[in-house]
């Protein structure tokens, strides 16, 4: 009876999908109307061009036909494009029908975060490490939602009980180096130091930055300035580290220098809100107050969000 159906919506599909580059697959799936991996790669392709609705009806079939996971994240990407309700209500159920799947488990435990359940969240994350101890993904994003809870110390526990299943992962060392350094953790520099030996190319600029951040974060302000240099010598467009500088330096009054590390962060990236803010604050304590507005003015134009700017370039 399955097929029959299926078979009778094939031959009603809307005339979009006769044409190329769909034609082939809908000719393939009039031929072989139970085989999920068609609606499947058809589904991927019209997503691709921008045809939400026509995506999500193939794709729905494919999970219709076969619950696989990589069919039931499609179908939740799909979704969200409409509705993060649709898409978490639907992860929900795909989750009850594949209890097993981490990948199901993840992309819920993000759904409910977005939606602010970090209970919920936490409690999948939690269920997944349960049953497997090295899932990376679920002690991520578990540290990720302490961090955000403010249990600071838990989300360090985490990230290092990540890091011992995968030493190796960079992306992951640099979170723990980074959460070391803002917690003040002397483990920062050792990790850092580590980073930079395994660097043999001498390319990545962060674990510098890394070692600032712990510096700055003890007063330490000659020592971080070095390393921030450091930094940006290794990668001139390390938008973090140049604006690091211009704001240590502006919280020592050196509004000159300051300045200038705030305008080679917006060589490096025009639009970027923060970097006029700043420009606009070193140019307001140098006594250019008019500068000054038009950068709070461009700051805030570039990020509403932005109240200070919006609030010092009425103000001047």
């Amino acid at each position: 009876m399955t097929l029959v159906l299926l078979a009778s919506c094939a031959s009603n599909e809307p005339s979009l999908l006769e044409e190329p580059p769909y034609r082939a697959l809908t000719d393939s799936i009039r031929q072989k109307p139970g085989e999920p991996e068609l609606f499947y790669r058809r589904g991927q392709l019209l997503f691709e061009n921008g045809e939400t609705e026509l995506a999500r009806t193939d794709i729905t079939r494919a999970w219709g036909l076969l619950p696989r996971e990589d069919f039931a994240l499609s179908i939740a990407t799909v979704l969200e494009k409409k509705s993060s309700d649709s898409a978490l209500h639907f992860l929900e159920g795909a989750h009850r029908r594949v209890p097993g799947s981490v990948a199901i488990s993840i992309a819920l435990a993000k759904a409910y975060r977005g939606k602010g359940q970090p209970a919920n969240a936490l409690a999948l994350c939690d269920s997944v490490i349960r049953r497997y101890p090295n899932a990376l993904d679920a002690l991520v994003l578990k540290s990720e939602l302490q961090k955000e809870g403010g249990q600071d110390a838990d989300a360090i526990r985490t990230l290092e009980q990540a890091y011992g299943y995968a030493p190796f992962d960079a992306e992951l060392a640099h979170s723990l180096a980074f959460s070391y350094a803002q917690a003040g953790n002397p483990k920062a520099l050792s990790l850092s130091d580590s980073l930079i030996r395994a660097d043999s190319l001498k390319i990545h600029a962060e674990p510098y930055y890394f070692k600032a951040l712990y510096h700055e974060g003890r007063s330490e302000s000659a020592q971080a300035l070095a390393l921030l240099d450091e930094a940006i010598a290794h990668d001139y467009n390390f938008l973090d580290a140049h604006m690091e500088k211009g704001q240590l330096l502006y919280a020592q009054k050196q509004y000159a220098p300051a300045l200038q590390a705030f305008q080679l962060a917006i060589r490096i990236t025009p639009t970027f809100a923060d970097a006029y803010f700043w420009i606009g604050k070193s140019l307001e304590a140098m006594g250019n107050n008019a500068e000054a507005k038009i950068n709070y003015q461009r700051a805030y134009g570039l990020d509403k969000t932005n109240a200070e700017a919006k609030a010092a370039a009425d103000r001047l």
